[in-house]
């Protein structure tokens, strides 16, 4: 399992239930890098997307402790039901995608983390670990510096040297 996640320098994902900034360069290799996958998230970031409607050519996994449906969209209340789901998937092929609850509860089961880093301060409300702060976690990619924009970021990876094993 993957994390994938836009964060601003103080290490900011979100605010408002939005994201924090709007560059189409990351919305690109997102789409990239989850197209044809599963992608793991909470309903509160399920409800972000437009009409609420799942995120199209991928399996939509919501963590969701209530009783709704969500339509086009797998639905687990714990851990276990996140393990019994995923066992017919690639790990590789399992990205966590928010928000900050559900990064918190699944990083350490996450072997890496492709982390975009923006070059600015968006004022966050939520945030994602400072990984550089791990001694679990190594970068052990980082890109050139890039604009799109107005914004200056880079796509980084990080590898987690004591992944959990969801069980």
């Amino acid at each position: 399992m993957k994390a994938i996640v836009a964060v601003d320098k103080n290490w900011g994902i979100g605010k408002n239930n939005d994201l924090l900034f709007s560059i189409p360069l990351d919305m690109a290799f997102f789409r990239e890098q989850t197209k044809g996958k599963v992608v793991v998230m909470g309903s509160k970031t399920l409800k972000s997307f437009p009409n609420s409607k799942p995120l199209k050519n991928r399996t939509n996994i919501v963590f969701h402790r209530g009783n709704e449906v969500y339509e086009g969209c797998i639905v687990v209340k714990d851990l276990t039901e996140l393990g019994k789901a995923l066992e017919s998937y690639n790990n590789d092929d399992v990205f966590v995608i928010g928000g900050g609850s559900i990064y918190n509860l699944l990083l350490e089961y996450c072997s890496e983390a492709l982390i975009t880093k923006v070059d600015a301060d968006g004022d966050a409300t939520i945030f994602f670990e400072n990984l550089d702060n791990n001694k679990d976690w190594v970068c052990i990619k980082e890109d050139a510096i890039l604009e799109s924009n107005g914004y200056k970021f880079k796509f980084t990876t990080y590898k987690n040297k004591n992944v959990k094993t969801l069980k």
